[in-house]
Protein backbone atom coordinates (compact mmCIF):
# COMPACT_ATOMS: atom_id res chain seq x y z
CA UNK A 1 0.00 0.00 0.00
CA UNK A 2 2.52 2.71 0.89
CA UNK A 3 4.16 1.52 -2.43
CA UNK A 4 0.71 2.24 -4.64
CA UNK A 5 0.50 5.90 -2.82
CA UNK A 6 3.98 7.17 -3.77
CA UNK A 7 3.45 6.15 -7.07
CA UNK A 8 0.12 7.71 -7.27
CA UNK A 9 1.39 10.87 -5.86
CA UNK A 10 4.22 10.85 -8.53
CA UNK A 11 2.34 9.61 -11.35
CA UNK A 12 -0.11 13.13 -10.13
CA UNK A 13 3.09 15.29 -9.94
CA UNK A 14 4.46 14.60 -13.06
CA UNK A 15 0.76 14.58 -14.90
CA UNK A 16 0.15 18.41 -13.10
CA UNK A 17 3.86 19.66 -14.24
CA UNK A 18 2.86 19.04 -17.90
CA UNK A 19 -0.78 20.03 -18.34
CA UNK A 20 0.29 23.30 -16.37
CA UNK A 21 1.57 24.83 -19.76
CA UNK A 22 -0.81 25.30 -22.52
CA UNK A 23 -1.09 22.39 -24.76
CA UNK A 24 0.17 23.52 -27.80
CA UNK A 25 0.08 22.29 -31.23
CA UNK A 26 0.43 23.61 -35.01
CA UNK A 27 -2.15 23.01 -37.41
CA UNK A 28 -1.41 24.31 -41.04
CA UNK A 29 1.73 26.30 -40.25
CA UNK A 30 -0.02 28.26 -37.45
CA UNK A 31 0.16 27.47 -33.54
CA UNK A 32 -3.36 27.09 -31.61
CA UNK A 33 -3.43 27.16 -28.23
CA UNK A 34 -6.52 24.56 -26.73
CA UNK A 35 -7.90 24.94 -23.23
CA UNK A 36 -8.11 22.15 -21.15
CA UNK A 37 -10.60 21.18 -19.37
CA UNK A 38 -10.10 19.14 -16.08
CA UNK A 39 -11.58 15.56 -15.28
CA UNK A 40 -12.49 15.57 -11.47
CA UNK A 41 -12.09 12.21 -9.29
CA UNK A 42 -12.85 10.62 -6.33
CA UNK A 43 -12.07 12.71 -4.11
CA UNK A 44 -13.11 16.15 -6.09
CA UNK A 45 -9.36 16.57 -7.17
CA UNK A 46 -8.36 17.19 -10.68
CA UNK A 47 -6.64 14.11 -12.38
CA UNK A 48 -5.88 15.70 -15.92
CA UNK A 49 -8.16 17.76 -18.73
CA UNK A 50 -8.97 16.74 -22.02
CA UNK A 51 -8.47 19.63 -24.57
CA UNK A 52 -10.32 17.71 -27.75
CA UNK A 53 -13.37 16.93 -29.03
CA UNK A 54 -14.60 13.57 -30.38
CA UNK A 55 -17.83 13.20 -31.99
CA UNK A 56 -20.53 15.44 -31.23
CA UNK A 57 -19.42 15.78 -27.74
CA UNK A 58 -17.12 18.61 -26.97
CA UNK A 59 -13.90 18.69 -24.76
CA UNK A 60 -16.25 20.50 -22.21
CA UNK A 61 -18.81 17.70 -22.02
CA UNK A 62 -16.01 14.44 -22.55
CA UNK A 63 -14.60 16.03 -19.45
CA UNK A 64 -17.91 16.16 -17.73
CA UNK A 65 -19.07 12.45 -18.40
CA UNK A 66 -15.66 11.19 -17.68
CA UNK A 67 -15.52 12.51 -14.62
CA UNK A 68 -19.02 11.61 -13.55
CA UNK A 69 -17.90 7.61 -14.50
CA UNK A 70 -14.69 7.72 -12.48
CA UNK A 71 -17.04 9.17 -9.26
CA UNK A 72 -19.53 6.27 -10.19
CA UNK A 73 -17.12 3.61 -9.31
CA UNK A 74 -17.42 2.18 -5.47
CA UNK A 75 -13.56 2.70 -3.91
CA UNK A 76 -14.73 -0.26 -1.23
CA UNK A 77 -14.49 -2.75 -4.31
CA UNK A 78 -12.28 -1.15 -6.77
CA UNK A 79 -9.78 -4.23 -8.57
CA UNK A 80 -6.90 -2.76 -11.19
CA UNK A 81 -7.76 -5.67 -13.16
CA UNK A 82 -10.95 -4.85 -13.62
CA UNK A 83 -9.44 -1.91 -15.78
CA UNK A 84 -8.71 -2.70 -18.76
CA UNK A 85 -7.62 -1.05 -22.34
CA UNK A 86 -9.06 -2.54 -25.51
CA UNK A 87 -8.19 -1.26 -29.01
CA UNK A 88 -11.16 -0.64 -31.07
CA UNK A 89 -10.41 0.74 -35.19
CA UNK A 90 -8.85 3.95 -34.73
CA UNK A 91 -9.04 4.43 -30.89
CA UNK A 92 -8.48 2.84 -27.78
CA UNK A 93 -11.34 2.26 -24.52
CA UNK A 94 -10.19 2.81 -20.87
CA UNK A 95 -12.87 0.27 -20.06
CA UNK A 96 -13.74 -0.78 -15.83
CA UNK A 97 -15.66 -3.77 -16.22
CA UNK A 98 -18.14 -3.53 -18.72
CA UNK A 99 -18.39 0.40 -18.83
CA UNK A 100 -15.88 2.64 -20.87
CA UNK A 101 -14.60 5.43 -19.09
CA UNK A 102 -13.08 7.13 -21.93
CA UNK A 103 -12.21 6.73 -25.31
CA UNK A 104 -8.80 7.99 -26.99
CA UNK A 105 -8.37 8.63 -30.33
CA UNK A 106 -5.31 10.28 -32.45
CA UNK A 107 -6.21 13.98 -31.58
CA UNK A 108 -6.14 13.25 -27.89
CA UNK A 109 -1.88 12.53 -28.82
CA UNK A 110 -1.82 16.00 -30.37
CA UNK A 111 0.92 17.83 -28.59
CA UNK A 112 1.72 15.39 -25.90
CA UNK A 113 4.68 13.92 -27.41
CA UNK A 114 3.12 10.67 -26.56
CA UNK A 115 1.13 7.37 -28.63
CA UNK A 116 -2.65 6.36 -28.23
CA UNK A 117 -1.02 3.43 -26.14
CA UNK A 118 1.12 5.39 -23.81
CA UNK A 119 -2.01 7.78 -23.21
CA UNK A 120 -4.07 5.40 -22.32
CA UNK A 121 -1.66 3.71 -20.24
CA UNK A 122 -1.21 6.88 -17.90
CA UNK A 123 -4.69 7.64 -17.64
CA UNK A 124 -5.21 4.31 -16.32
CA UNK A 125 -2.71 4.52 -13.89
CA UNK A 126 -3.87 8.28 -12.78
CA UNK A 127 -7.56 7.06 -12.06
CA UNK A 128 -5.99 3.50 -10.58
CA UNK A 129 -4.33 5.91 -8.00
CA UNK A 130 -6.96 7.86 -7.21
CA UNK A 131 -9.22 4.91 -6.75
CA UNK A 132 -6.40 3.50 -4.49
CA UNK A 133 -6.20 7.13 -2.35
CA UNK A 134 -9.76 6.89 -2.44
CA UNK A 135 -9.99 3.31 -0.37
CA UNK A 136 -7.25 4.41 1.76
CA UNK A 137 -9.45 6.76 3.32
CA UNK A 138 -12.20 4.15 4.00
CA UNK A 139 -9.27 2.30 6.43
CA UNK A 140 -9.47 3.81 9.88
CA UNK A 141 -6.18 5.28 11.52
CA UNK A 142 -6.05 6.52 15.14
CA UNK A 143 -9.38 4.87 15.63
CA UNK A 144 -9.06 5.78 19.63
CA UNK A 145 -7.83 9.43 19.04
CA UNK A 146 -10.45 9.70 16.63
CA UNK A 147 -13.46 7.98 19.33
CA UNK A 148 -11.95 10.52 21.58
CA UNK A 149 -12.92 13.42 19.49
CA UNK A 150 -16.51 12.52 19.10
CA UNK A 151 -16.48 12.13 23.28
CA UNK A 152 -15.07 15.68 23.40
CA UNK A 153 -17.39 16.99 20.45
CA UNK A 154 -20.13 15.25 22.44
CA UNK A 155 -19.57 16.76 25.31
CA UNK A 156 -19.59 19.91 24.13
CA UNK A 157 -22.86 19.42 22.60
CA UNK A 158 -24.14 18.61 26.18
CA UNK A 159 -22.38 21.50 27.57
CA UNK A 160 -23.89 23.63 24.57
CA UNK A 161 -27.10 22.11 25.10
CA UNK A 162 -26.74 23.19 29.14
CA UNK A 163 -26.21 26.70 28.40
CA UNK A 164 -28.97 26.95 26.34
CA UNK A 165 -31.72 25.53 29.07
CA UNK A 166 -29.15 27.80 31.51
CA UNK A 167 -29.34 31.38 29.21
CA UNK A 168 -33.36 30.80 28.93
CA UNK A 169 -34.30 30.42 32.51
CA UNK A 170 -32.18 33.16 33.04
CA UNK A 171 -33.67 35.60 30.79
CA UNK A 172 -37.40 34.35 31.87
CA UNK A 173 -36.62 35.21 35.69
CA UNK A 174 -35.20 38.91 34.98
CA UNK A 175 -38.24 39.41 32.20
CA UNK A 176 -40.71 38.63 34.82
CA UNK A 177 -38.84 40.53 37.89
CA UNK A 178 -38.74 43.28 35.31
CA UNK A 179 -42.44 43.05 33.80
CA UNK A 180 -44.34 45.78 36.15
CA UNK A 181 -41.92 48.50 34.79
CA UNK A 182 -41.46 47.42 31.74
CA UNK A 183 -44.90 45.68 30.11
CA UNK A 184 -48.08 48.35 29.77
CA UNK A 185 -51.11 47.45 28.24
CA UNK A 186 -51.80 48.24 24.83
CA UNK A 187 -54.80 50.35 24.78
CA UNK A 188 -56.12 52.91 21.50
CA UNK A 189 -59.46 54.77 22.81
CA UNK A 190 -60.25 53.21 26.21
CA UNK A 191 -60.07 49.83 23.96
CA UNK A 192 -57.35 47.43 25.51
CA UNK A 193 -56.09 45.47 22.49
CA UNK A 194 -53.13 43.29 24.59
CA UNK A 195 -52.88 43.31 29.06
CA UNK A 196 -49.20 43.26 30.22
CA UNK A 197 -50.33 39.09 31.43
CA UNK A 198 -50.99 38.61 27.33
CA UNK A 199 -47.66 40.42 26.70
CA UNK A 200 -45.87 38.48 28.73
CA UNK A 201 -47.16 34.87 27.41
CA UNK A 202 -46.09 36.48 24.07
CA UNK A 203 -42.81 36.85 25.13
CA UNK A 204 -42.64 33.68 26.85
CA UNK A 205 -43.62 31.76 23.77
CA UNK A 206 -40.94 33.87 21.93
CA UNK A 207 -38.43 32.65 24.23
CA UNK A 208 -39.13 28.66 24.14
CA UNK A 209 -39.33 29.01 19.92
CA UNK A 210 -36.23 30.96 20.19
CA UNK A 211 -34.64 28.21 22.60
CA UNK A 212 -35.84 24.99 20.13
CA UNK A 213 -34.20 26.65 17.43
CA UNK A 214 -30.57 27.23 19.12
CA UNK A 215 -31.20 23.65 19.87
CA UNK A 216 -31.25 21.86 16.56
CA UNK A 217 -29.19 24.22 15.19
CA UNK A 218 -26.57 23.32 18.01
CA UNK A 219 -27.53 19.85 17.34
CA UNK A 220 -27.17 19.83 13.33
CA UNK A 221 -23.50 21.87 13.62
CA UNK A 222 -22.89 19.21 16.25
CA UNK A 223 -23.44 16.33 13.98
CA UNK A 224 -21.20 17.26 10.94
CA UNK A 225 -18.63 17.23 13.03
CA UNK A 226 -19.20 14.40 14.27
CA UNK A 227 -18.72 12.40 11.02
CA UNK A 228 -15.64 14.86 9.75
CA UNK A 229 -13.70 12.85 12.35
CA UNK A 230 -13.67 9.68 10.47
CA UNK A 231 -13.02 9.81 6.77
CA UNK A 232 -15.77 7.48 5.80
CA UNK A 233 -18.47 9.86 7.18
CA UNK A 234 -16.41 12.69 5.79
CA UNK A 235 -18.98 13.56 2.23
CA UNK A 236 -21.72 13.06 5.01
CA UNK A 237 -20.32 16.38 7.03
CA UNK A 238 -19.80 18.44 3.87
CA UNK A 239 -23.44 17.68 2.61
CA UNK A 240 -24.62 18.53 6.19
CA UNK A 241 -22.72 22.00 6.01
CA UNK A 242 -22.93 22.78 2.62
CA UNK A 243 -27.04 22.17 2.78
CA UNK A 244 -27.43 24.66 5.92
CA UNK A 245 -24.67 27.36 4.34
CA UNK A 246 -26.06 27.29 0.90
CA UNK A 247 -29.48 27.23 2.06
CA UNK A 248 -28.60 30.58 4.27
CA UNK A 249 -26.24 31.50 1.59
CA UNK A 250 -29.43 31.37 -1.31
CA UNK A 251 -31.46 33.37 1.15
CA UNK A 252 -28.99 36.26 1.82
CA UNK A 253 -27.96 36.37 -1.66
CA UNK A 254 -31.87 36.53 -2.86
CA UNK A 255 -32.64 39.31 -0.39
CA UNK A 256 -29.24 41.36 -1.42
CA UNK A 257 -30.18 41.10 -5.37
CA UNK A 258 -33.72 41.67 -4.60
CA UNK A 259 -32.93 44.92 -2.75
CA UNK A 260 -32.88 47.34 -5.53
CA UNK A 261 -36.67 46.22 -5.48
CA UNK A 262 -37.04 46.65 -1.87
CA UNK A 263 -36.17 50.67 -2.12
CA UNK A 264 -38.15 51.50 -5.46
CA UNK A 265 -41.00 50.00 -3.37
CA UNK A 266 -40.15 51.93 -0.70
CA UNK A 267 -39.65 55.14 -2.55
CA UNK A 268 -42.97 54.49 -4.50
CA UNK A 269 -44.96 53.61 -1.10
CA UNK A 270 -43.78 57.02 0.42
CA UNK A 271 -44.42 59.32 -2.34
CA UNK A 272 -47.65 58.13 -2.89
CA UNK A 273 -48.41 58.93 0.51
CA UNK A 274 -47.80 62.02 0.70
CA UNK A 275 -49.48 62.61 -2.76
CA UNK A 276 -52.63 61.55 -0.51
CA UNK A 277 -51.97 63.84 2.03
CA UNK A 278 -51.74 66.93 -0.19
CA UNK A 279 -55.05 65.57 -1.88
CA UNK A 280 -56.57 64.80 1.48
CA UNK A 281 -55.63 69.04 2.04
CA UNK A 282 -57.55 70.05 -1.05
CA UNK A 283 -60.13 67.97 -0.02
CA UNK A 284 -60.49 68.98 3.36
CA UNK A 285 -60.36 72.27 2.60
CA UNK A 286 -63.43 72.22 -0.13
CA UNK A 287 -65.66 70.32 2.66
CA UNK A 288 -64.74 73.32 5.00
CA UNK A 289 -66.24 75.97 2.16
CA UNK A 290 -62.58 77.92 1.89
CA UNK A 291 -62.01 76.30 -1.53
CA UNK A 292 -65.03 76.85 -3.76
CA UNK A 293 -65.76 74.43 -7.19
CA UNK A 294 -68.70 75.68 -9.07
CA UNK A 295 -71.03 73.03 -9.42
CA UNK A 296 -68.76 71.00 -6.52
CA UNK A 297 -70.96 70.47 -3.37
CA UNK A 298 -69.11 70.83 0.06
CA UNK A 299 -70.20 67.17 1.08
CA UNK A 300 -69.03 65.93 -2.09
CA UNK A 301 -65.64 66.74 -0.89
CA UNK A 302 -64.84 63.37 1.35
CA UNK A 303 -67.18 60.86 -0.86
CA UNK A 304 -64.93 62.20 -3.75
CA UNK A 305 -61.54 62.40 -1.53
CA UNK A 306 -61.99 58.49 -0.65
CA UNK A 307 -63.11 57.80 -4.32
CA UNK A 308 -59.51 59.10 -5.53
CA UNK A 309 -57.79 57.59 -2.46
CA UNK A 310 -58.60 54.41 -3.50
CA UNK A 311 -57.52 54.98 -7.12
CA UNK A 312 -54.15 55.95 -5.93
CA UNK A 313 -53.91 53.08 -3.56
CA UNK A 314 -55.04 51.47 -6.77
CA UNK A 315 -52.06 52.68 -9.04
CA UNK A 316 -49.71 52.39 -6.17
CA UNK A 317 -50.45 48.86 -6.00
CA UNK A 318 -50.12 48.17 -10.04
CA UNK A 319 -46.61 50.20 -9.98
CA UNK A 320 -45.25 47.90 -7.02
CA UNK A 321 -47.03 44.50 -8.35
CA UNK A 322 -44.41 44.01 -10.77
CA UNK A 323 -41.36 44.51 -8.07
CA UNK A 324 -42.68 41.54 -5.64
CA UNK A 325 -41.33 37.85 -5.66
CA UNK A 326 -42.66 35.88 -7.41
CA UNK A 327 -44.82 38.43 -9.37
CA UNK A 328 -43.87 36.33 -12.89
CA UNK A 329 -44.75 32.93 -11.88
CA UNK A 330 -47.27 30.86 -12.90
CA UNK A 331 -48.77 30.46 -9.36
CA UNK A 332 -48.89 33.68 -8.30
CA UNK A 333 -50.63 34.52 -11.55
CA UNK A 334 -53.08 31.97 -11.08
CA UNK A 335 -54.12 32.50 -7.61
CA UNK A 336 -54.71 35.82 -8.69
CA UNK A 337 -56.71 35.34 -11.36
CA UNK A 338 -58.71 33.13 -8.97
CA UNK A 339 -58.82 35.34 -6.54
CA UNK A 340 -60.53 38.23 -8.73
CA UNK A 341 -63.17 35.40 -10.27
CA UNK A 342 -63.93 34.38 -6.64
CA UNK A 343 -64.48 38.28 -5.96
CA UNK A 344 -66.51 38.97 -8.98
CA UNK A 345 -68.75 35.79 -8.52
CA UNK A 346 -69.48 36.49 -4.78
CA UNK A 347 -69.72 39.93 -4.30
CA UNK A 348 -72.10 41.00 -6.96
CA UNK A 349 -75.06 42.56 -4.18
CA UNK A 350 -72.21 44.36 -2.35
CA UNK A 351 -70.73 45.74 -5.71
CA UNK A 352 -74.67 47.01 -6.71
CA UNK A 353 -75.10 48.42 -3.35
CA UNK A 354 -71.75 50.02 -3.45
CA UNK A 355 -72.22 51.92 -7.19
CA UNK A 356 -76.03 52.64 -5.41
CA UNK A 357 -73.63 54.41 -2.54
CA UNK A 358 -71.79 56.16 -5.30
CA UNK A 359 -74.92 57.74 -6.72
CA UNK A 360 -77.04 58.51 -3.58
CA UNK A 361 -73.84 60.60 -2.46
CA UNK A 362 -73.33 62.49 -5.84
CA UNK A 363 -77.41 62.74 -6.01
CA UNK A 364 -77.37 64.63 -2.38
CA UNK A 365 -81.20 63.09 -1.54
CA UNK A 366 -80.30 63.59 2.18
CA UNK A 367 -77.72 64.15 4.68
CA UNK A 368 -76.72 62.69 8.35
CA UNK A 369 -78.95 64.09 10.75
CA UNK A 370 -81.97 64.42 8.17
CA UNK A 371 -85.49 63.30 8.97
CA UNK A 372 -86.44 60.81 5.83
CA UNK A 373 -89.10 58.38 4.36
CA UNK A 374 -87.70 55.41 2.56
CA UNK A 375 -90.54 52.75 2.06
CA UNK A 376 -92.71 52.30 5.23
CA UNK A 377 -89.52 53.19 7.47
CA UNK A 378 -89.13 56.88 8.56
CA UNK A 379 -86.28 58.29 10.48
CA UNK A 380 -83.10 60.33 11.02
CA UNK A 381 -80.31 59.80 8.92
CA UNK A 382 -77.27 58.35 11.56
CA UNK A 383 -74.77 56.78 8.87
CA UNK A 384 -74.44 56.78 5.34
CA UNK A 385 -71.15 54.40 3.62
CA UNK A 386 -71.21 53.10 0.62
CA UNK A 387 -73.37 49.77 1.20
CA UNK A 388 -76.17 51.19 3.53
CA UNK A 389 -78.06 54.01 5.12
CA UNK A 390 -78.67 53.61 8.94
CA UNK A 391 -81.78 55.35 10.50
CA UNK A 392 -82.85 55.62 13.44
CA UNK A 393 -87.21 56.07 14.23
CA UNK A 394 -88.60 57.83 16.82
CA UNK A 395 -88.78 54.41 18.67
CA UNK A 396 -84.94 54.27 18.95
CA UNK A 397 -84.73 51.65 16.53
CA UNK A 398 -82.34 51.38 14.04
CA UNK A 399 -82.84 50.51 11.21
CA UNK A 400 -80.49 49.30 8.14
CA UNK A 401 -81.14 49.46 4.81
CA UNK A 402 -79.22 48.86 1.47
CA UNK A 403 -77.78 51.04 -0.77
CA UNK A 404 -79.67 49.59 -3.71
CA UNK A 405 -82.96 49.39 -2.12
CA UNK A 406 -82.91 53.11 -1.46
CA UNK A 407 -81.72 54.23 -5.08
CA UNK A 408 -84.68 51.76 -6.32
CA UNK A 409 -87.40 53.58 -4.39
CA UNK A 410 -88.78 57.14 -3.34
CA UNK A 411 -87.16 58.87 -0.56
CA UNK A 412 -89.25 61.40 1.36
CA UNK A 413 -86.76 64.14 3.05
CA UNK A 414 -88.86 65.98 5.40
CA UNK A 415 -85.05 68.24 6.47
CA UNK A 416 -84.47 69.73 3.17
CA UNK A 417 -86.51 73.22 3.61
CA UNK A 418 -85.92 73.40 7.44
CA UNK A 419 -82.54 74.76 6.99
CA UNK A 420 -81.11 78.14 6.82
CA UNK A 421 -83.68 80.44 4.34
CA UNK A 422 -86.34 77.33 3.91
CA UNK A 423 -89.64 78.49 5.18
CA UNK A 424 -89.69 75.47 6.79
CA UNK A 425 -91.87 72.10 6.57
CA UNK A 426 -95.49 71.99 6.17
CA UNK A 427 -96.92 69.65 8.29
CA UNK A 428 -101.22 68.84 8.14
CA UNK A 429 -104.06 67.26 9.42
CA UNK A 430 -107.36 66.84 8.33
CA UNK A 431 -110.50 67.59 10.41
CA UNK A 432 -114.02 66.88 9.12
CA UNK A 433 -117.36 69.24 10.37
CA UNK A 434 -121.19 69.56 9.60
CA UNK A 435 -122.03 71.76 7.66
CA UNK A 436 -124.12 73.91 10.13
CA UNK A 437 -120.89 75.14 10.82
CA UNK A 438 -120.10 78.73 9.35
CA UNK A 439 -116.31 77.55 7.57
CA UNK A 440 -114.91 81.18 8.72
CA UNK A 441 -115.43 80.06 12.63
CA UNK A 442 -114.11 76.84 11.64
CA UNK A 443 -110.82 78.66 10.03
CA UNK A 444 -110.68 80.84 13.09
CA UNK A 445 -110.70 77.90 15.73
CA UNK A 446 -107.83 75.63 13.60
CA UNK A 447 -105.36 79.01 13.30
CA UNK A 448 -105.70 79.93 16.75
CA UNK A 449 -104.71 76.34 17.19
CA UNK A 450 -102.05 75.96 14.99
CA UNK A 451 -100.53 79.68 16.47
CA UNK A 452 -100.83 77.71 20.28
CA UNK A 453 -98.60 74.84 18.88
CA UNK A 454 -95.03 75.28 20.60
CA UNK A 455 -92.29 74.37 17.33
CA UNK A 456 -94.84 76.11 14.74
CA UNK A 457 -94.17 79.20 12.80
CA UNK A 458 -96.03 82.41 13.05
CA UNK A 459 -94.44 83.57 10.11
CA UNK A 460 -95.46 82.37 7.18
CA UNK A 461 -98.98 82.22 9.08
CA UNK A 462 -100.77 78.58 8.91
CA UNK A 463 -103.43 78.52 6.94
CA UNK A 464 -106.28 76.52 6.38
CA UNK A 465 -107.89 74.64 2.92
CA UNK A 466 -111.53 72.57 2.26
CA UNK A 467 -110.29 69.20 0.79
CA UNK A 468 -113.45 67.91 0.02
CA UNK A 469 -117.22 68.28 0.35
CA UNK A 470 -118.68 65.41 1.42
CA UNK A 471 -121.76 63.80 2.29
CA UNK A 472 -122.22 65.06 6.10
CA UNK A 473 -119.68 66.85 6.63
CA UNK A 474 -116.67 69.13 5.29
CA UNK A 475 -112.78 68.41 5.25
CA UNK A 476 -110.88 71.19 6.51
CA UNK A 477 -107.13 70.63 6.33
CA UNK A 478 -105.04 73.02 8.47
CA UNK A 479 -101.74 73.61 7.16
CA UNK A 480 -98.83 75.04 9.35
CA UNK A 481 -94.99 75.33 9.10
CA UNK A 482 -92.41 74.30 11.16
CA UNK A 483 -88.34 74.36 11.36
CA UNK A 484 -87.84 71.42 13.44
CA UNK A 485 -89.04 68.29 10.92
CA UNK A 486 -87.34 65.71 14.02
CA UNK A 487 -90.16 66.38 16.05
CA UNK A 488 -93.34 65.77 14.19
CA UNK A 489 -94.99 63.24 16.41
CA UNK A 490 -94.85 65.62 19.31
CA UNK A 491 -96.05 68.84 16.93
CA UNK A 492 -98.89 66.51 15.73
CA UNK A 493 -99.12 65.91 19.84
CA UNK A 494 -99.98 68.91 20.71
CA UNK A 495 -101.78 70.23 18.10
CA UNK A 496 -104.52 67.71 17.99
CA UNK A 497 -104.48 68.64 21.75
CA UNK A 498 -104.72 72.86 20.39
CA UNK A 499 -108.11 71.75 18.05
CA UNK A 500 -109.93 70.16 20.44
CA UNK A 501 -109.63 73.18 22.80
CA UNK A 502 -110.10 75.75 20.49
CA UNK A 503 -113.16 74.16 18.84
CA UNK A 504 -114.72 73.45 22.57
CA UNK A 505 -114.32 76.96 23.33
CA UNK A 506 -115.67 78.19 20.54
CA UNK A 507 -119.25 75.60 20.66
CA UNK A 508 -118.18 73.53 17.69
CA UNK A 509 -118.77 69.91 18.45
CA UNK A 510 -116.43 67.37 16.45
CA UNK A 511 -119.32 65.12 15.33
CA UNK A 512 -117.74 63.67 11.99
CA UNK A 513 -117.87 61.79 10.39
CA UNK A 514 -121.63 60.02 11.14
CA UNK A 515 -122.94 61.21 14.74
CA UNK A 516 -126.51 60.97 15.37
CA UNK A 517 -127.78 62.92 18.10
CA UNK A 518 -131.49 64.25 19.34
CA UNK A 519 -131.04 67.48 20.70
CA UNK A 520 -134.23 67.88 22.47
CA UNK A 521 -133.30 66.44 26.10
CA UNK A 522 -129.83 65.70 24.81
CA UNK A 523 -126.80 67.29 26.95
CA UNK A 524 -124.18 68.57 24.24
CA UNK A 525 -121.32 67.07 23.71
CA UNK A 526 -119.01 69.96 24.72
CA UNK A 527 -117.46 69.60 27.72
CA UNK A 528 -118.43 70.42 31.05
CA UNK A 529 -115.62 72.86 31.47
CA UNK A 530 -116.67 74.84 28.30
CA UNK A 531 -120.09 75.12 29.27
CA UNK A 532 -121.80 78.17 31.12
CA UNK A 533 -122.16 77.01 34.66
CA UNK A 534 -126.45 77.51 34.31
CA UNK A 535 -126.27 75.66 31.26
CA UNK A 536 -128.98 73.24 31.07
CA UNK A 537 -129.92 70.17 29.08
CA UNK A 538 -133.06 71.89 26.65
CA UNK A 539 -136.30 69.84 27.37
CA UNK A 540 -138.43 67.91 25.17
CA UNK A 541 -140.69 70.30 22.91
CA UNK A 542 -144.25 67.90 22.72
CA UNK A 543 -146.81 69.61 20.20
CA UNK A 544 -150.46 68.29 20.53
CA UNK A 545 -153.34 69.18 18.27
CA UNK A 546 -156.77 68.07 18.93
CA UNK A 547 -158.95 67.03 15.91
CA UNK A 548 -161.54 69.21 15.33
CA UNK A 549 -164.21 66.20 15.47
Amino acid sequence: MPFKLLLSILLLLNFHLTSATSFVFQVQDSITVQEGFPVIGKAKEELFSIYQKSGDLSAAERASIISERIQRIDANTFSKDSLQILKDQERLELIYGSQILLNITNLDTIGSKKSKQELANFYAEVISANLDIAESKYIPKNVFLKIGFVALILLGLWLALKLIAFLNKRSIRFIESKKDKWLKSLTYNNYTFITPEQELNVILFILKILKWFLILLVVYIFFPLIFSVFEFTQGWSNYLFDLIFSSFGQIFTGIWHYFPNIIKIAAIIIVMRYFVKAVKYIFAEIEDEKLQISGFHPDWAMPTFTIVRFLLYAFMFVLIFPLLPGSDSTIFKGVSVFLGVLLSLGSSSAIANMVAGLVITYMRPFKIGDRINIGNTTGNVIEKTLLVTRLKTIKNEEITIPNSAVLSGNTVNYSTFTKEKGEGLIINTTVTLGYDIPYKTVYAALIEAALRTNLIEKQPKPFVLQTSLDDFYVSYQLNAYTKHANKQALIYSDLHQNIQDCCNEMDIEILSPHYRAQRDGNMTTIPKDYLPKDYEAPSFNIKTQKSKD
